[in-house]
């Protein structure tokens, strides 16, 4: 899933591309995604002719702000990405690459980015009125769309009930998140609830960047801890942004390029591999229903309440 330096790139992608255009048109083959309203047609009402007056990011959500007091939101979930670009409805006589043979929508651009085997599962598409489309990829179709008036799409709990975002906080916000709180601090970090915007690749590579264990409990963690963690967290997630993202599976950005963070990450799924730090082997547990990567020589759990 798209984490917050992955959301943000597409966000900073969109504002060059999409913003100021009109929405003419919108075509799905998944009317499912439409949770809220739950009718193509009444969402088709709630967007097309608007304007996007601007484009930002809540957490892990996708937020357009469009004309007539309108917000189209979209969560791109595990598998989504959004594109902008020029394609159209595959003819019966293309001669087209194996992968793309079964897909409804081609490339205009003969070579490049977008035909990248994961941009090819476009479910979504809105028509603009400079002759681009702003499309949705989604392999296994489980993005969140949603489109209705601003005061409806922002007080839904989605939204409200977002913890503060992990790169607008100062250290001292951070710190009195933590007070009293207690729970495993990778669940901590996964909880968009709690801080908004860390998955579970960017919450391995803090930890590991902290030298703390992934089941460490917050409540035994020192605020020296914490304010190594904080700093961690940060720079984790500028490099990110930096680099584009980490496209280890669907994520790519809104031209269909690969992000790169992911070539230089230090722990998340390096199972086997040797620690960047100490040379131990980098382990893999499980959390609940998640796995967690760490190295079991750098980073002890502390089980001492602090």
């Amino acid at each position: 899933m798209p984490e917050l330096p992955e959301v943000e790139t597409i966000v900073k992608g969109l504002r060059k591309k999409v913003r100021n255009r009109k929405i003419i048109k919108i075509w799905t083959d998944w009317p499912k995604y439409f949770k809220l309203p739950k009718l193509q047609k009444e969402f088709e009402r709630h967007v097309v002719g608007k304007k996007i007056i601007a484009v930002e990011r809540k957490g892990k959500n996708v937020i357009f702000t469009l004309s007539d007091n309108h917000i189209l939101l979209i969560h791109q979930k595990l598998s989504g990405h959004l594109l902008v670009g020029a394609w159209h409805q595959r003819k019966s006589d293309e001669q087209l690459l194996e992968k793309w043979q079964k897909e409804k929508w081609i490339p205009d651009a003969k070579t490049g980015a977008y035909w990248d085997d994961r941009n090819r599962f476009i479910r979504l598409v809105f028509y603009l009125d400079n002759k681009q489309m702003l499309v949705l990829s989604d392999l296994r179709r489980f993005a969140k769309v949603l489109c209705g008036p601003k005061e409806i799409i922002l007080a839904l709990p989605d939204l409200i009930d977002l913890g503060p975002d992990a790169l607008n906080l100062s250290q001292k916000e951070f710190l009195n998140l933590f007070k009293n709180k207690k729970g495993v601090i990778k669940q901590l970090l996964l909880d968009q609830n709690f801080i908004a915007g860390i998955g579970n690749i960017y919450a391995d590579e803090v930890l590991w960047f902290s030298k703390i264990h992934p089941k460490t409990r917050a409540e035994n963690l020192k605020k020296s801890d914490l304010k190594i963690l904080y700093n961690a967290i940060r720079k984790i997630l500028q490099k990110a942004l930096k680099l584009g993202g980490s496209s280890i599976d669907d994520y790519r950005t809104v031209e269909g390029k690969l992000g790169t963070y992911h070539l230089t990450r230090y722990v998340y799924q390096r199972e086997g591999e040797p620690c960047y730090r100490c040379g131990a082997k980098i382990a893999r547990i499980k959390i609940g229903s998640r796995s967690a990567h760490f190295c079991p020589k750098c980073q002890k759990e502390l089980k001492s309440v602090k």
